[in-house]
């Protein structure tokens, strides 16, 4: 069982990673309206790419704020890590979750795509918590 101050090391740790999240989120769905809206890009590869600039993003923000109290030697390596991991399963989950919702359900992109970012979001944040700012 978690200490106390562990727990709410935890939960802060978790409201920063949401507050990072805030901002991927605006900057996913701000270029997936540029690339589907504005340059009639086909809405699963415009997902990809929002979704690519939201990872660029979110881990500066996190190398800088969420888990600044774990620094590395390698940023280049972590920064690997973070894209490969929570990156990849960010792409593919908002594309399979994508197609499910608009394809299948008939769901407004932009609703559809609010909906696969809060489902990916709570393994994204294990996998970095637990991997990619891992504790040496």
């Amino acid at each position: 069982m978690k200490a106390p101050a562990e727990v709410r090391g935890s939960v802060m740790r978790w409201l920063k990673f949401n507050a990072v999240g805030a901002g991927g989120v605006a900057v996913q769905l701000t270029v997936l309206t540029l690339l589907k809206s504005g340059l009639e890009l086909n809405y699963l590869l415009a997902t990809a790419l929002a979704v690519e600039a939201a990872i660029v993003h979110n881990y500066f923000w996190h190398e800088k704020f969420t888990w600044l109290d774990r620094p590395t030697r390698n940023a280049g390596l972590r920064f690997l890590k973070f894209n490969l991991t929570t990156g990849m399963f960010s792409i593919v989950g908002n594309v399979l979750l994508m197609r499910c919702f608009v394809s299948g359900l008939h769901l407004n992109y932009l609703l559809a795509n609010m909906l696969t970012i809060a489902t990916c979001s709570l393994v994204n944040f294990l996998v970095s918590d637990r991997f990619v700012f891992e504790l040496k």
